[in-house]
């Protein structure tokens, strides 16, 4: 069987590809909606067909890329019965199989973390996917998304404990740069409920964490229970007609909405611009559109709270790339007039359309 664990740096999450060599059927587990490209680039690159995509439960951390990977590759997205989900291709519950070529993978419903979580076995028993049930050395938390600290106790015990000690044991997450342990490790070393503790031991422990609220979960967990399919977009990454505001068009690889460079040039009263690059480049061979407000895109998130959600709003960087990011963030958290300039600065200046007269010119 082939088989490779991928790494998203901002998450830290593990995405898994599992696949027959002679098939060439292979699937995907826990998949991170902006690593689309690499994960399609390799599974082309490698020859294979990707059948499932399979997501161990509803995300707080991060967006999934299941529904993109539907459009773009054909394959079926999988996820719990249980998890609240509203539009997979399959739901599945304990004891389902997922075939790919000559391999199975056997759905355990492990909740605790959240009530849909799943681990994935497969059928030899020699490696399972845990998603964040139990971590290397921890476990998820059970503070939201009707986590349970008893049941999540149980649900380890029982349904992983159970597997053989050699099985090796793939998480959902790791942030000290470990990546892959066993079922006799965790038993022994785990500090929340291996080692013998019990299950109060393990109850007093999680109700003691001190943990910050998830940073992405406002925005991954109304996506994720849509299969991350980006907010105000169709699952063919069209906009819907009732929300359109401009002459709108959707790149079909990264369903970004976009918005021509003429556009804006002819209706920048009509719309907030808003570009992301860093302070310096609106001062560099570029320049700047005149009106133009400069958030930066690692701040987009946290700056655009407050803003109009029924304003316009037209996202600008260098050439696109950067711009396209923050005009999906804003699209999950709810702008739904929002779109990305097409090629960016590089397309306004190569359109010879005005820049803002430079800071102390007369002109």
């Amino acid at each position: 069987m082939f088989f490779r664990q991928l790494f998203d740096l901002e998450s830290s999450t593990y995405t898994y590809l599992l696949a027959d060599p002679e098939t060439k059927e292979a699937v995907l587990i826990d998949p991170v909606f902006e690593q689309v490209e690499r994960d399609l680039g390799l599974i082309e690159e490698l020859g294979f067909e990707l059948s499932y995509v399979l997501d161990t439960h509803v995300h707080a951390d991060h967006i999934t890329a299941a529904g993109a990977l539907r459009e773009r590759a054909g394959a079926k997205s999988v996820v719990s019965e249980r998890s609240g989900a509203g539009s997979p291709d399959l739901f599945v519950k304990d004891g389902d199989e997922i075939a790919f070529g000559r391999y199975r993978l056997e759905v355990r419903e492990t909740p605790g973390h959240t009530g849909g979580c799943v681990t994935y076995v497969l059928s030899d028993q020699s490696r399972a996917f845990t998603g964040d049930a139990l971590l290397i050395r921890g476990t998820g938390r059970t503070d939201f998304q009707q986590g349970d600290a008893r049941l999540l106790y149980r649900s380890v015990h029982d349904r992983i404990f159970s597997l053989p000690d050699a099985c090796l044991l793939y998480p959902g997450h790791d942030y000290k740069g470990r990546t892959v342990t066993s079922v006799g490790e965790e038993k022994r070393f785990n500090p929340r409920l291996g080692g013998g503790r019990t299950e109060e031991d393990f109850v007093r422990i999680m109700s003691e964490l001190k943990l910050a609220y998830p940073r992405k979960m406002d925005v991954a967990v109304p996506a994720n229970l849509h299969s991350g399919v980006p907010f105000g977009l169709n699952q063919t990454g069209e906009a819907p007609p009732s929300r359109s505001w401009a002459p709108i068009t959707v790149a079909p690889m990264t369903q970004v909405p976009e918005i021509s460079v003429d556009w804006v040039a002819a209706h920048r009263g009509d719309a907030r611009l808003i570009d992301v690059r860093e302070p310096d480049e609106l001062v560099g061979e570029l320049g700047k559109i005149e009106g133009v407000e400069n958030v930066r895109l690692g701040l987009i998130d946290a700056v655009s709270v407050g803003w109009d959600r029924d304003a316009p709003l037209v996202i600008i960087c260098r050439s696109g790339g950067r711009s396209g990011k923050a005009a999906l963030t804003l699209r999950r958290m709810g702008f739904d007039k929002v779109a990305s300039m097409a090629g960016g600065m590089t397309a306004w200046h190569n359109a010879r359309l005005p820049l803002a007269a430079p800071k102390g010119s007369s002109a």
